[in-house]
Order: structure tokens, then C-alpha cells, then sequence
């Protein structure tokens, strides 16, 4: 299993988000709900027209059962009033183009493997490592908490319950080592 970072360079950032504006539409969009909400894939895949359309998204996880409610920022709001335009409430945000090979289905979502390709293509054009469906979440975090310095908040808005799990997971621990033994020398 490959260990994942979050995307900590706001250049890098920038690029993949300028790239993905300028060639899809739909990927730009799931990148952007993944890195302005912190939700996991597996919620993001499945969001219809209609979650999108208020101030908030309102889901109930599949990992923990749990409802969450998680507001729409101005920047998501912008790239989604664009994208939903004239599209039915029913429709899943990120469609397929293809048929659904196991149940052969059209207008599904695309699959978590999808997504990996989407994001792992375009991060290597960048120079980005490590980089999987799940550094979505961990860039949001990681950006989270460089802004605000609220573990406690972050905690809450990935339903952890200890401090160090949330700093481990959005590589602050690996950043606080890695500055740690830069400066250290014998």
C-alpha cells in the first residue's frame, strides 16, 4: 500500500487546478469539492445535482454511518454554480462517459479507480509524488490547519479522536520531523 501525502505546495496546487479547468470540467470540479469540503472519495463520488445546489452538503458517510452537514465556501460555490447549470437535480455531479462494466449501467458515477487515474495523471505532469484519491482530503486538511492552527476543529470535521492521528494523517508530524532533522547535525 503506498502511503499518500497531501499536496502542500500552493503553486503545484494552483497548477493542477488551472490544468483541470482548462481541459475537464468535471475532474476540476472533483477537485475541488475534494480540497475545499475534506470529504473521503467514497462520499464525493455519489454527490447528486441537487446536494450541491444550497449553502451546505448534506451526506450521511459511508465510512462512519455518521450525517454530516459541510458548507459550501464561496470558491466551491463558484465553480459549482457554473458546472450545475441547466443540469437536473437527479444527475451524479462526476458522471461517467462509459458504461458501468459490472452493472453495465450508464449515467453512473465514475468508480474510485477512475479518480486515482484522473489525479494521478495530471500530478505527474507537476511533479507531484505520493499522490492518491485520498490527498484530496489530506490537502484540505493540511491547508486547514496551516490557516487556522485548530486541531480540535479539524478533529471534528474528520471525525478522529486523537490529535496525533489528525497530524499524522495531513503529514504535519512528517513536516515537524523532516524541519526537525534538517537542523540537526553532530
Amino acid at each position: 500500500m503506498n502511503f499518500v501525502q497531501p499536496i502542500r505546495d500552493p503553486r503545484k496546487l494552483q497548477a493542477l487546478k488551472d490544468h483541470f479547468q482548462a481541459t475537464n470540467e468535471r475532474d476540476y470540479i472533483l477537485l475541488m469539492v475534494g480540497i475545499n469540503t475534506g470529504l473521503r472519495i467514497s462520499d464525493i463520488l455519489p454527490l447528486k445535482v441537487r446536494q450541491v445546489r444550497g449553502t451546505h452538503i448534506d451526506i450521511r458517510e459511508k465510512k462512519t454511518g455518521k450525517q454530516k452537514l459541510i458548507k459550501i465556501n464561496r470558491a466551491l460555490r463558484e465553480a459549482l454554480d457554473t458546472y450545475i447549470k441547466g443540469k437536473p437535480d437527479h444527475e451524479y455531479l462526476f458522471k461517467s462517459r462509459n458504461k458501468k462494466h459490472k452493472s453495465g449501467l450508464i449515467n453512473e458515477p465514475i468508480d474510485t479507480s477512475m479518480a486515482y487515474k484522473i489525479l494521478s495523471s495530471a500530478a505527474r505532469r507537476f511533479g507531484i509524488a505520493e499522490i492518491g484519491t485520498h490527498s484530496l482530503r489530506k490537502t484540505f486538511g493540511y491547508h486547514f490547519y496551516q490557516r487556522e492552527k485548530d486541531v480540535a476543529l479539524l478533529m471534528d470535521l474528520f471525525n478522529h479522536t486523537e490529535q496525533k492521528v489528525t497530524l499524522r494523517y495531513i503529514g504535519v508530524n512528517q513536516d515537524t520531523m523532516d524541519d526537525a532533522l534538517d537542523r540537526f547535525e553532530l
